[in-house]
Order: C-alpha cells, then sequence, then structure tokens
C-alpha cells in the first residue's frame, strides 16, 4: 500500500472517530440527567425489618413510631425529600402487619402535633382494622407530644402511656388562611377572578370571608369535630359527654390526661412495651421495627437540601406560602 492510500486511510479512521465523538456528546447533551442522576441515586424504598429485642419470631411485637406531623406529602424526588414522617411508608408498614401473621401484639409510639384530617383518619381506621382482623393487642407509648391528630391515632390502643409531661389532648379541628388583601390593596395589586359558581374561591386570600360562607366551612368542621368525638368514645369508653368536658381544643399534660380518663398509666417506651409483653403473654416475643432501605441517594438528598435551603427567613416564607397554598381542615395543635 502506497503512501496516499495509508493517508487516505488515515483521513477516514479519523472522520470516524470525529463523527463518533460528536454522536456520543450530542446524545449525553440530549440526555435527561435528573432522570439519571435520581436513578443511580434513588432510594431502594424497600420495608426493612429490623430486630430491636430477640425471642420467639413466630410470636412478635411490632414496634412502630409516628414521629412529625402527620401529613401526606406524596412521592417526591429521593434528591430532596423531605426527611421525617412519612405517611405513605407508615401505612405500608400498618398493611404488612395485618398480613403478618407472626405478629401478636403493636406498640406505636407517637409523638406529634397531629396534622391533616384524611391521613389521621387513614391510621386510626388501619389500626382498628388490624385489632379486629387479627385480634391483637395496640399499645400506645406518647412522646413529648400527641396533640389532636396524634391523639386520634392514639385513641383506638387498648392501653395509653403517657409521660408526666406529655403534652396532649387538643382535641379538635382547625382551617386556617391568610388574607392579603389589605396589603395588596394598600400597594395598588389587584386581582381578578373569573370564578364558575358563586362559592368557588371560597377562602380566596384576597378578599374577606362572607358570612354565608363561614357557616359552611363551620358546618364542614363540626362533622369532622363530631368523628373525633366518637373515635374517642369507641376507643375509650366513654360518653359523648365525658369527651365533650375535654374536647374543646384545650391541651394537657400527661398526669390530667390520665385524670380526665384518656390515657392509662404514666410510663416510657419501655414501660408500654413491658406491659404489652406481661398483660398478654409475650414475654419471650421477638420485638421488631420497620426501617426504610433509603440507600445513599436519601443521604445525599439530606446533604443537597443543607447546601440549597437558603437562609431563615427565606424557608420562613417558603413555610408560610406552603402552608397557606390550600387551606384544608387538619387535626393539628401548634405551629406547622
Amino acid at each position: 500500500m502506497n503512501m496516499k492510500r495509508w493517508i487516505a486511510l488515515g483521513a477516514a479512521i479519523l472522520l470516524f472517530v470525529v463523527a463518533a465523538g460528536i454522536n456520543t456528546v450530542s446524545s449525553i447533551m440530549s440526555m435527561n440527567w435528573q432522570s439519571v442522576m435520581e436513578d443511580q441515586l434513588a432510594p431502594a424504598g424497600g420495608q426493612m425489618e429490623q430486630v430491636v429485642e430477640d425471642g420467639n419470631a413466630r410470636n412478635r411485637i411490632a414496634l412502630l413510631r409516628v414521629d412529625g406531623i402527620i401529613q401526606d406529602t406524596g412521592a417526591a424526588s429521593p434528591l430532596f425529600a423531605p426527611t421525617g414522617y412519612n405517611h405513605q411508608a407508615f401505612m405500608e408498614q400498618l398493611e404488612m402487619i395485618r398480613e403478618d401473621k407472626s405478629v401478636k401484639g403493636v406498640v406505636l409510639y407517637v409523638n406529634s402535633p397531629g396534622g391533616g384530617v384524611v391521613e389521621s383518619s387513614d391510621i386510626h381506621d388501619k389500626l382498628v382494622e388490624i385489632k379486629e382482623e387479627k385480634d391483637i393487642p395496640v399499645y400506645v407509648s406518647m412522646g413529648a407530644m400527641a396533640a389532636s391528630g396524634g391523639y386520634y391515632i392514639s385513641a383506638p390502643a387498648d392501653k395509653i402511656f403517657v409521660h408526666k409531661e406529655t403534652l396532649t389532648g387538643s382535641i379538635g379541628v382547625i382551617m386556617e388562611s391568610i388574607n392579603y388583601g389589605g396589603f395588596a390593596e394598600e400597594h395598588g395589586i389587584d386581582f381578578v377572578t373569573i370564578k364558575s359558581g358563586e362559592y368557588k374561591d371560597i377562602l380566596s386570600p384576597t378578599r374577606e370571608m362572607t358570612e354565608e360562607e363561614r357557616e359552611m366551612l363551620q358546618t364542614m368542621l363540626n362533622d369532622s369535630y363530631e368523628r373525633f368525638v366518637d373515635v374517642i368514645e369507641a376507643g375509650r369508653g366513654m360518653s359523648e359527654a365525658e369527651v365533650k368536658k375535654w374536647a374543646d381544643g384545650r391541651i394537657m399534660n400527661g398526669g390530667q390526661a390520665i385524670d380526665a380518663k384518656l390515657a392509662d398509666e404514666t410510663g416510657r417506651l419501655e414501660d408500654a412495651i413491658a406491659g404489652l409483653r406481661t398483660d398478654h403473654g409475650l414475654e419471650g416475643a421477638q420485638m421488631f421495627e420497620y426501617s426504610i432501605d433509603a440507600g445513599f441517594g436519601s443521604l445525599f438528598g439530606v446533604k443537597m437540601q443543607s447546601l440549597f435551603q437558603g437562609d431563615l427567613e427565606s424557608r420562613i416564607i417558603g413555610q408560610v406560602l406552603s402552608d397557606y397554598n390550600s387551606p384544608r381542615m387538619m387535626y393539628l395543635y401548634g405551629e406547622k
């Protein structure tokens, strides 16, 4: 092969390499990198069992925890998903317990100011279903706070343990909205609303609520309040009058809750566990709790949240906008 042919062959190879390189770069540039990162860093999402106290694996006690505001935040990107209570994961745990024939008792640790009406009802109903279908005891240990929705989900327990300083009660329903109409008018901001019906913009943050609208919403809250009372009546074996004596939104400590028959004994989590074992012959039972196999993605997500969450003022403003974007009924005590 003469020199010209070698040069031609080399040029052809060079053109091929350049073309392949261009195609590769183009493919890389067109990739959805967010999707790729989420695939690589996404949490496994599986529910894992962790043995807390070894014992008979055919007779087991499930330890569950509700720690934080009870609300369903939906499925978020694993890189930026919030930490804390995960409603979907907790409901999966309850369903796994319902199907697990080896589970002979449940201890629920509650440290929560409450949360959404729907989410609290979800947990309560599933606990009742577990008790009735499996005929097993459910004991509750209240932490620093188990108020409003935190008490709602505790009510069906066979026995409730409280710390003397536990903050509980706050039996009732609340719905809040923010009205910045006056501020907007003062600064010359005009809102234009086109609606299909008279009440379509009820609880609008840009205008005053009418008395008729207030009555409509109050009726809704009263219905949810009565369901809350019914839940306590059924769970605690109290009359309506006994419940409503305390169901005015007031908070109370652990000792007061016992006096009001809303709790049974003073104690911590270990006391609730020991009580369940002794009362129901489960001294030798294995105890376990669930954990989510979060993987590297979850750890990386925590760092990403810390990096991008901004200064304190920005976070407060963002929280306010998030809280009041869509007002809803809540079994909630204290600040959101």
